[in-house]
């Protein structure tokens, strides 16, 4: 439909956000700058991590982390080093780890949460396993104490997608801060939106100034002095400013994205909020439906969207679902890339293995979707949900 009733994702901009673009127009600076620094500043406030680094996408918040751990001093990713994955997420969680010669095992989710299969996921462990990538799926955190005992004494470095789950929390601390590094998305769909950005955090001082570096071409200028690249910075800034030691990208965002993210910030905990009551309204409407799964949260989940899987003999296919959600004007996505494992771009290219078979990602890929949530009440288009359903399900 041209104009869903149940759309998958809308602004939550205001005037507000227009004013922060027109005041950095006004400015005439547009380039990183002063406004992406103060944005920087409030984001690690408020989720409580020593160290923001804003990026342009939350695809690039993944690949500075993984980049930045090939120059750490001490925690290391070499290539050939084994990473653990989750088989359900987005193409950009995997990509970074194939790009810098690091060695995938994709490992099962658990059907309820939608996360890492906690019993695979220890299994999997092996003397081989550098690093573990959780991925807080759809909003909903990991269950933290149990990877935390997995790992145990052990020399295994946690990451944190977290690209989905801004403003979730599990035992009271913020998804995304949890590992060394974690990575946000501020893009358009996502909780928090400055159009396209991202950003990482750690709080590993080390990380950062390689993070800050990596970010702008690899060069010093953006670094502090001292710092944990260079130790010392020269005291010629002529020379400084053009003087290359990392092999770098351009990441940076525009200082746009920074003045809208901090009006954004403004309204997460609003945003937030409104996610968690519409997650309770449809958990309400779903109670009459047993024979589709829905995610249980863990910790306390920020409900990116609303996921469904259909029991294999439930009657109705997914997408004969997809087609009666159309009709209602309920927009539906397939629940992320759904079995990542299986995509040509893994089989022809990554360095891969697949730990003890992945049928509930299959089955998630296979019967799964999910619609969107938003910063506003639902309770209309849960009725619409509720209606669609029926009609699927053929009650009156």
């Amino acid at each position: 439909m041209s104009d869903p009733t149940f759309p998958l994702a809308t602004s939550s901009w205001d005037e507000k956000e227009y004013a922060a673009i027109d005041r950095v127009v006004k400015s005439g600076f547009f380039s990183m700058g002063k406004e992406v620094a103060a944005f920087e500043k409030l984001f690690a406030e408020q989720l409580g991590a020593p160290y923001a680094v804003m990026s342009n996408s939350g695809s690039s918040a993944n690949l500075l982390f993984v980049a930045a751990l090939r120059y750490h001093s001490r925690f290391r990713l070499s290539p050939g080093d084994e990473v653990i994955v989750p088989a359900v997420s987005w193409s950009t969680t995997y990509s970074p780890l194939y790009q810098y010669g690091l060695r995938l095992k994709f490992v099962d989710i658990d059907l309820d949460t939608l996360n890492f299969d906690l019993d695979q996921l220890e299994a999997a462990v092996s003397d081989r396993t550098k690093a573990i990538l959780a991925v807080n799926l759809l909003g909903n955190p990991n269950d933290f104490d149990r990877i935390a005992a997995i790992i145990g004494g052990r020399d295994i470095i946690l990451l944190e997608d977290n690209c989905e789950s801004l403003g979730a929390t599990f035992n009271g601390r913020q998804a995304g801060t949890f590992g060394l590094a974690g990575s946000y998305s501020a893009f358009f769909s996502h909780h928090i939106s400055t159009m396209e950005g991202g950003v990482t955090v750690t709080h590993d001082e080390e990380l950062f100034h390689i993070m800050l570096s990596l970010r702008a071409h690899g060069w010093t200028r953006n670094l502090p002095n001292p710092n944990h690249v260079t130790g010392a910075k020269g005291d010629d800034p002529f020379e400084e400013a053009f003087r290359f030691v990392l092999p770098g990208y351009n990441l940076r965002p525009l200082e746009m994205s920074g003045a809208i993210g901090l009006e954004q910030m403004a309204k997460l905990p609003m945003i937030v909020d409104n996610r968690r009551k519409n997650a309770a309204l449809f958990k309400q409407v779903m109670t009459g439906f047993q024979q589709i799964r829905t995610q249980r949260e863990t910790g306390e989940s920020s409900w990116f969207g609303f996921s469904m899987i259909l029991e294999p003999d439930c009657g109705v296919s997914r997408r004969e679902l997809v087609n009666c959600f159309s009709r209602h004007g309920i927009e539906a996505r397939p629940i992320v890339a759904g079995n990542f494992a299986k995509n040509e771009v893994v089989t022809r290219y990554m360095d891969h293995e697949i730990h003890a078979g992945l049928p509930n990602a299959e089955l998630a890929d296979s019967n799964g979707l999910f619609i969107g949530n938003h910063h506003y009440p639902l309770d209309q288009p849960m009725e619409r949900l509720r209606l669609a359903l029926n009609e699927a399900f053929g009650r009156s």
